[in-house]
């Protein structure tokens, strides 16, 4: 199984930290059914390069699979689990 592309977009550490736990607690409720499941977690924090994929650069964004999944919040487990249950084969 290929790791599933991910960018955490966020300016500042502590927000992109919040949001890498979250995908972690995700990634491990999905462990069961996925085993083999994997990430390629990328952290973006210039404000150039945020805006290539959101004009939202005060809170944090999530990309997975060069879709932009959340924007300005902080998500959930659950949705991150589901966003990734999609993202994989």
């Amino acid at each position: 199984m290929q790791p599933i592309p991910v960018k955490i977009l966020g300016t500042k550490r502590h927000q992109r930290y919040i949001i890498w736990r979250t995908l972690q607690a995700a990634r491990m409720t999905l462990e069961k059914e996925y085993p083999a499941l994997s990430l390629d977690i990328q952290n973006i924090s210039g404000v150039e390069e945020i805006q290539k994929f959101t004009p939202v650069i005060a809170f944090p964004s999530l990309e997975i699979c060069g879709k932009l999944v959340c924007v300005g919040r902080y998500p959930k487990r659950n949705e991150v689990v589901e966003w990734l249950k999609t993202a994989t084969p």
